[in-house]
């Protein structure tokens, strides 16, 4: 690592929950460094899960989730046009398929309305099937409407976040993993990680499925994560007006069911299940997963369009012992934040908790001064697809690289997987690449694409073609084999 690193917070954890931390925190006078264990942000938790912004009407009064979902949903209005990430406030309905189920309906209605939900109301069948014409035509019970649930794509957040908060003087280290906690009579004095040992007056715990085994190095054993595996098939955007809105059954005590969901890129999906497993590393996906999905999506829709599936996948939850969120001061150690057991609603939440921790460490005698040249917003991102044709003239004519179509599925330009690279918080792999411009993510998955964008990063990151990886730490896509006066040109 070289030099010796201090800091006044460390935050454990690059998802959802850490970079939304650390923009936060980037507010202040503080010097503030993220760690993250792999290559990239977002390759946790954030990376699989539904991407939705949710109303809030689901967790008890009185719990956290309930509070940090109505806030956080708040929040997400200001943070999507300031920071850039798209988002999509489409509504969701939670369907009753007979009268059976409507009690569940109003349930939900009366603990939506307690916890400060608006708009919420009950449709009947006929104004269900008005709305979401494509719902199996043998629904009864109506449904509940939640107007200010919402759509966003999660990791493009996290890098939103994350970006802001280098641009306001937040070191990130990636491929740095957090291997224990120092204190000293009771007191957090730093990190122990695989570069070296970084001094901190505080450390917030943001680590996902790895937080009670951090916390324990520090001496609280407080609490336990349990993982819980979700499974999802998603679809090509072909089919992705399926349905206009998110499309939940009637919930149960261990999930939200099976849902049906546009995606803010035009995609559909359907997922997922929940399984407690013992594996926290475990993204598998499985017959019976994938089975257990289509029977449950089949329940509101009659025909799921399964020659459509471009991909499927699974994300892991990390669950708390009581099912609510861990936002706290340890009661252990002092200077210790903890922002564990991050679940559904925990994307939704993400802001609203960022301003929790920041409250807690200004209790634990954090100086809070707030710097006079805080950025809140960052730079406009260009999106090639999106624009006019004569936007995408004027483009070429000013650098040429826009011209060049890499990703043929998703019209990304070569001047936009290059400005991902070099981004604040920029792409190393090609995964990373995918994850912020969508190169990859098409109907052919990469299999055009591929190839090009990692000529372009072993060109933009000089390093050669056989050092690229794929995703994790060890993912290298090529062996050494090209001549040494080789030369590779990517617009071959």
């Amino acid at each position: 690592m070289g030099e010796k690193l201090q800091a006044d917070v460390v935050i454990l954890g690059g998802g959802i929950v850490g970079a939304a931390i650390a923009r936060e925190l980037s507010r202040y006078q503080l010097d503030i460094i993220l760690l993250e264990k792999a290559p990239d942000l977002a390759m946790g938790t954030s990376k699989a899960n539904s991407g939705i912004i949710h109303a809030g009407f689901d967790a008890h009064p009185d719990t956290l989730k309930a509070k940090l979902n109505v806030r956080g949903n708040e929040l997400y209005h200001q943070l999507a046009p300031d920071l850039g990430f798209s988002i999509k406030f489409v509504g969701s309905l939670v369907v009753a398929k007979d009268e059976a189920e409507q009690p569940m309906l109003q349930e939900l209605l009366d603990r939506g309305r307690e916890n400060g939900v608006p708009g919420l109301e009950i449709l009947s069948a006929q104004q269900v099937l008005t709305k979401e014409p494509n719902l199996t035509a043998d629904i009864r019970g109506g449904a509940l409407w939640a107007p200010t649930a919402g759509i966003v794509c999660p990791f493009q957040a996290v890098f939103a976040f994350a970006d802001n908060a280098v641009i306001n003087g937040v070191k990130i280290m990636t491929e740095c993993e957090a291997q224990s906690i120092a204190t000293s009579d009771g007191q957090v004095v730093g990190v122990e990680t695989s570069r070296g040992f970084i001094g901190a007056r505080f450390v917030v715990n943001a680590a996902g499925l790895f937080a009670d085994e951090l916390s324990r190095t520090a001496g609280d054993d407080s609490f336990t994560i349990q993982p819980r595996k979700g499974e999802y098939i998603l679809f090509d955007r072909k089919v992705g007006d399926l349905v206009n809105s998110v499309i939940f059954p009637t919930p149960n005590k261990v999930s939200k069911g099976i849902l049906i969901a546009p995606t803010v890129h035009g995609n559909l999906f359907i997922g997922p299940n929940a399984e407690d497993i013992d594996d926290k590393c475990d993204v598998s996906t499985t017959c019976d997963g994938m089975n257990y999905i289509i029977e449950g999506a089949g329940k509101l829709i009659d025909r799921i369009p399964l020659a459509a599936c471009i991909a499927q996948f699974a994300g892991l939850r990390a669950t708390a012992a009581d099912g609510d969120f861990i936002i706290r001061s340890s009661t252990t150690v002092g200077g210790l934040i903890h922002a564990a057991g991050i679940q559904s609603p925990g994307l939704t939440a993400a802001p609203a908790i960022a301003e929790m921790v920041a409250e807690l460490l200004n209790e634990q005698g954090l100086d809070l001064r707030e710097k006079p040249d805080f950025q809140p917003k960052n730079p406009p991102q260009i999106h090639f697809a999106q624009l006019s044709v004569e936007e995408q003239q004027q483009l070429i004519a000013q650098n040429p690289l826009y011209g060049r179509v890499i990703c043929r599925c998703e019209t990304v330009t070569e001047a936009e997987i290059v400005a991902a690279i070099h981004a604040p918080c920029g792409a190393k792999t090609v995964d990373a690449v995918k994850r912020r411009t969508r190169a990859g993510t098409g109907r052919c998955q990469g299999g055009f694409c591929g190839p090009r964008v990692t000529a372009i990063l072993a060109r933009e990151l000089n390093i050669p073609i056989p050092a690229v990886r794929k995703d994790t730490a060890e993912s290298n896509l090529f062996f050494d084999k090209l001549p040494a006066d080789g030369e590779v040109n990517c617009h071959d």
